[in-house]
């Protein structure tokens, strides 16, 4: 995993000491719980918390008590409840594994038990010249146990068909909250905890193969302005405009993510550096060819540009290191001017020359 490597290292240490002067500014204490409010505000990872802080805040306000509370517990700690969703679910399904179990059980026992009145009856008419009176009987007992035989198995039809539909319920929702807890709420794209384990997952896979693969990271230029100048929910509204032109002309050649913020990433199996690059151009003049509309006013908000950095995947790779070159990529598009994408080919060579 990443965490805690790198750029990602640094960059937590001044999330940590925002959320300290956050704290102090605008309280109520630094208690674990302030501490885990101030810093998701800090990181922007949950935007339906900025959104609530925004006006608890404004003039200078500081939070109390039941402010944090209720911060914590509307838009922390649901997703916590995520793991113990699954984890209840995971438990529901063993508990219909083991009803199953018994059912077949009980099966195999109800088919033992009728195995052996069949043996006794063979024995009962083995060499023996046997009487209306006693041929009657062993029908009679065939008939009865023959009977209690198509009842039991009604009765295990049955309750393995209820069994069935409650697995198939449990699984759904398993792969919900799977979903769910891999997810940006916002966006609809990949958080970043799938993000890093698909970035892990394509690198060992591609050295391992021999195969391109390529990373793209994205960053919106001058979010800060929008969000400054028109308020969070038209910061959300760029956010989401960004994953929509991603999800347009991506589809199903990469892995779309948001890991924080206005940064995004693109996983690129099995693509070489000039198609990851005409693909990001293409999202680029994409975003940029877009009206951003104020949808409350109508108003016209301008173009949104984004600076893209692209990695290409090279036999010495690790996850961190391909992150970081293509971190390096885009700060340079940025510092270039923005609105640019910044590839990683060697120093003098163009995109023609390098495959």
């Amino acid at each position: 995993m990443l965490d805690g490597c790198g750029v990602d290292k640094n960059r937590s240490f001044v999330l940590a000491e925002r959320a300290s002067a956050l704290m102090r500014d605008h309280g109520p204490s630094a208690t674990p719980r302030a501490y885990a409010v101030w810093f998701t505000y800090a990181s922007g990872t949950t935007p339906s918390l900025n959104k609530a802080i925004l006006p608890l805040t404004t003039d200078g306000r500081t939070l109390s008590d039941k402010d944090l509370m209720t911060l914590y517990e509307t838009h922390i700690a649901p997703k916590t409840d995520l793991a113990a969703g699954a984890e209840r679910t995971s438990i529901s399904m063993l508990s219909q594994i083991e009803d199953i179990i018994a059912v077949v059980t009980q099966s195999l026992g109800s088919t033992a038990q009728y195995g052996e009145a069949l043996r006794a009856i063979a024995n009962a008419l083995d060499g023996s010249e046997p009487t209306p009176a006693h041929i009657h009987e062993i029908v009679a007992a065939l008939v009865g146990t023959t009977r209690d035989v198509i009842a039991d198995y009604q009765s295990l039809e049955t309750r393995m068909r209820e069994s069935h539909r409650e697995i198939e319920t449990l699984r759904e929702a398993l792969e919900t909250t799977r979903l769910e807890s891999l997810t940006d709420p916002l966006t609809g794209l990949f958080n970043r905890k799938h993000f890093e384990d698909s970035l892990t997952r394509m690198v060992a896979d591609s050295t391992a193969s021999g195969e391109a693969a390529s990373l793209i990271v994205i960053d919106v230029d001058a979010f800060k302005r929008f969000n400054d100048d028109y308020g969070h929910l038209t910061g959300d509204q760029v956010l989401r405009l960004v994953a929509k032109v991603m999800r347009e002309h991506i589809a199903d050649k990469g892995i779309l993510a948001r890991f924080g913020g206005e940064e995004f990433g693109i996983l690129l199996p099995g693509i070489g550096r000039k198609a990851a690059f005409a693909l990001a151009e293409t999202i680029r003049t994409s975003v940029m060819g877009r009206d951003l509309v104020k949808r409350s006013t109508g108003e016209s908000l301008g173009k949104i540009t984004i600076s893209l950095g692209i990695a290409r995947l090279r036999p010495d790779d690790t996850p961190r290191s391909l992150l970081e070159r293509a971190d390096q990529c885009m700060f340079k598009a940025k510092r270039d001017g923005r609105n640019r994408t910044v590839d990683d080919a060697p120093d003098g060579a163009t995109l023609s020359d390098v495959a």
